[in-house]
């Protein structure tokens, strides 16, 4: 460990990895450079936006048998939000990067063979690439800016700084392409989580609301900048607001909450959850911090509501006309996807195809930890294995995985309680179908029995007894048919 003395305010600042070449001071948050024997003063670093992750430099866990401690964090913003990547020290003085975005976790280090890669503008969500030999599935591709950092870092970060990554995934396997640089660097790795590393000095729930308190509070109501709406939401959870009344995109990943995009005032819509509902689930505490109306290409239309705790993390409500379900996002990918394919594996479940479609988002309201709004639209493509089923979603910029099960419509009404309004709804059956699709084939053959018995009504008047059986036949031949087709289709 090197210790030097903060160019600006004289505090001890500690370099604990010889790989780090810049460590922010934890006093006057200047940045200091490390040049041989000699550190310089590079500016002030922006300070972190304090939120809901239990990680903090410090912390420690082991990967592998391996042990290793938090020395770092920058964060980072995109167009959909906010992710930290901590910088971590092992004991045998590796290091590695720990993701931590929305509750889910990842740990790549370096990968220093060489690798022929794909270029940054050519990736797209959901194609395939092979890398080291292997083929991963683009899952997101990004340009963002670093908004902050803390501790030592192995590279030089500040205002300006941005980062040009892509992240690919093969089942629980991960990587990370970094284009900020000339020369592309690859990060291998896994996805994790924090009980899994076996962390220890994690913050806790009183530090953690306290930290976040300093910036944006607890539960609360924010007056949307707009029109002046109240807005419940959980302060530290999420990156952006919806106004239910306006419609516009408020910004509250920073310090003064602002908005991103006006909207336009849309009439109340009721849901059978309000917003800022709790319940208990799982014994873990949750509150319904979004919510938002998505239709198929057929305009049915169903709701979708985002939960929040402390230790459980995101996770959604889903409500049907056929019943409800519970659905969270996936950490482990299924192996070798290929776009369309009939089936796809998770370990050894195989989860057959069911049907693909595009889902727009028609309404929305309240926080979300990326950036909604009305018109949005995604890619669907569903597949299903008994109870369960999963989701592989897609837009322009990022592909995700969940995975999802039935609840019973009493047991969710029990959740909520009194904040549950509106009439119980069953489980969602197993076998039906998503928001009704059509049956083009049957629905032509109805438009032809009502022609033919509309242009045969006069012969069945005239002579009923004679004629009536043909029209019967000539019915069967045109209905069976048209119905046999539709099923193959949905089966």
């Amino acid at each position: 460990m090197q210790i030097v003395s903060c160019p600006s305010c004289g505090a001890e600042v500690a370099f604990r990895s010889h790989a780090s070449v810049m460590a922010v001071c934890e006093y006057c948050a200047t940045t200091v450079l490390k040049d041989a024997d000699t550190v310089k003063d590079f500016g002030k670093m922006s300070a972190v936006l304090e939120d809901y992750s239990p990680i903090q430099i410090g912390t420690t866990g082991v990967l592998a048998g391996r042990q290793f401690t938090v020395i770092g964090r920058i964060q980072l913003r995109y167009a959909a939000g906010l992710w930290n990547e901590w910088y971590l020290l092992f004991d045998d003085r590796a290091t590695a990067w720990l993701g931590d975005s929305s509750g889910l976790y990842t740990i790549t280090a370096e990968f220093k063979g060489g690798a022929a890669l794909p270029a940054f503008d050519r990736l797209k969500p959901g194609n395939n690439y092979t890398i080291n030999g292997a083929p991963y599935t683009a899952a997101e591709i990004r340009v963002a800016d670093c908004v902050g950092g803390q501790g030592e870092l192995p590279f030089l970060v500040g205002d300006g700084y941005q980062a040009k990554v892509a992240d690919l995934r093969r089942g629980a396997e991960f990587i990370t392409l970094d284009y900020s640089d000339a020369a592309p660097v690859v990060y291998t790795g896994t996805a994790v989580t924090l009980a899994s590393l076996r962390c220890q000095l994690l913050r806790d729930d009183d530090t953690i609301l306290r930290a976040a308190g300093r910036y944006r509070g607890t539960l609360s109501a924010l007056d949307c900048p707009s029109c002046g709406s109240a807005i419940k939401y959980l302060p530290g959870a999420s990156t952006t607001l919806v106004c239910a009344a306006c419609q516009a995109q408020i910004d509250v990943a920073s310090a003064k909450a602002q908005v991103i995009a006006a909207g336009e005032r849309v009439a109340s819509v009721a849901t059978t959850i309000e917003l800022g509902a709790t319940a208990k689930i799982k014994k873990q505490d949750v509150t319904v911090i979004g919510a938002m109306r998505r239709a198929d290409d057929d305009g049915a239309e169903w709701t979708e509501y985002l939960l929040y705790g402390a230790n459980a993390g995101f996770s959604w409500l889903v409500e049907t006309d056929d019943g409800w379900s519970s659905a969270t996002v996936l950490a482990e990918w299924p192996q070798a996807y290929q776009p369309g394919a009939d089936h796809v594996m998770i370990g050894n479940t195989r989860y057959n195809s069911l049907y693909t479609y595009g889902a727009t988002v028609t309404w929305a309201a309240g926080a979300f930890n990326w950036r909604v709004a009305v018109g949005d639209v995604t890619e669907v493509e569903e597949y299903q294995a008994g109870q369960y089923r999963l989701a592989r979603e897609t837009t322009a910029h990022e592909m995700t995985w969940s995975r999802s099960r039935s609840v019973a419509g009493d047991q969710v009404k029990a959740w909520f309680g009194a904040q549950f309004r509106g009439e119980v709804k069953p489980a969602r059956s197993a076998t039906a179908a998503r928001p009704p699709a059509a049956s083009p084939r049957c629905d032509l053959a109805n438009y032809i029995v009502v022609f033919m018995l509309v242009i045969n009504a006069i012969p069945l008047l005239m002579d009923f007894s004679s004629t009536w059986y043909l029209s019967a036949l000539g019915v069967l031949a045109i209905y069976l048919p048209a119905d046999h087709l539709d099923k193959n289709d949905k089966s």
